[in-house]
């Protein structure tokens, strides 16, 4: 009778364990290994699996648009977006004319500021205007950053005619400007940014160029998603803080996860906003109220509910 026993327990805690090994997996879809993105991915993606029990695997992409289309294809479940690409995507406009309106994803919350840093390394450039005839970096073609660009060029008065323009990765757009192939370069992404970082570190007449004034009044008020932001002297020692705008990291799931997985994640990211700060300086940006304000697409079910536990109503679908 004991042993008969003893070989129950064994069989029960051999069928738990094999329950909780056979928990959801995901893959999440980030950015460029030079950018924000996939650093960041990679904190979300261990504190989901220690808190969720939910592994999630953290894949390099080529961004926001990369990461919804992968979505909507079905080889991501997660994907870390701009809030204004998100907002593209929704209503089938600018990069997803050719796709039209997508259904296939949903927010879980906001995670921080992406900063639009203007980096050069031309004495001449001082000012938006200044790269008027100046070979510059704007992003892939139809990217976010490529948009933004844009954006900026028009709030200034120019199009991307009055430029000489370069379709380039963070990266690539950080060793052309050391090698001198170009003159500035559009980087949006969460302050500091590796490759902005390791470019300040190694050059000394690298600089951020401020997005202020007349022209980021104009920028916000033909795009409401655009708001002013400053990036901080300590993000890459410089003299002084930095004016720009900034749009808002996303993180978007697939329409078709569970409530219950999107809610366990939602909470594992959430309530653990201290541990997840301790592991990347952007985790202070979360919060409640980031992570429900300014969004131009639906909730996933899931993490309405956990926002709603919080006492805070979003939109789902």
């Amino acid at each position: 009778m004991k042993r008969m026993i003893a070989v129950i327990l064994v069989l029960a805690m051999a069928l738990c364990l094999c329950a909780c090994a056979s928990g959801t997996a995901m893959t999440m879809g980030t950015g460029g290994t030079a950018g924000t993105y996939y650093g960041y991915g990679g904190i979300l993606g261990t504190q989901i699996k220690n808190s969720a029990g939910i592994t999630v695997n953290v894949v390099s992409t080529d961004g926001s648009k990369a990461n919804i289309l992968g979505i909507d294809a079905g080889n991501y479940q997660l994907g870390t977006v701009q809030s204004d690409v998100m907002a593209y995507a929704w209503a089938g406009t600018r990069s997803f004319e050719t796709e039209g309106a997508l259904d296939s994803f949903r927010v879980v919350g906001g995670l921080y500021a992406e900063a639009v840093q203007l980096v050069t390394m031309n004495d001449e450039i001082k000012t938006v205007a200044d790269l008027r005839g100046k070979k510059v970096s704007i992003g892939a073609a139809g990217s976010g950053v490529y948009f933004n660009a844009v954006d900026i060029l028009a709030a200034a008065g120019m199009t991307e005619a009055d430029i000489v323009p370069q379709y380039q990765s963070f990266a690539d757009s950080a060793d052309a400007l050391k090698d001198g192939k170009i003159d500035a370069a559009f980087i949006v992404a969460g302050a500091p940014t590796p490759a902005i970082q390791e470019l300040f570190t190694t050059n000394a007449n690298a600089r951020l160029v401020p997005i202020d004034g007349d022209i980021a009044k104009a920028l916000m008020d033909a795009s409401p998603y655009y708001t002013s932001y400053e990036i901080p002297a300590s993000a890459y020692n410089t003299a002084e803080a930095i004016t720009t705008v900034t749009v808002k990291a996303t993180l978007i799931v697939a329409t078709s996860a569970s409530e219950e997985d999107v809610y366990e994640l939602t909470k594992a990211i959430f309530d653990n906003i201290d541990a997840i700060t301790a592991a990347h300086a952007k985790g202070a940006e979360l919060s409640l109220e980031n992570a429900t304000s300014g969004m131009t697409a639906p909730f996933h079910k899931g993490a309405a509910k956990y926002f709603a536990e919080k006492n805070i109503t979003v939109e789902s679908k």
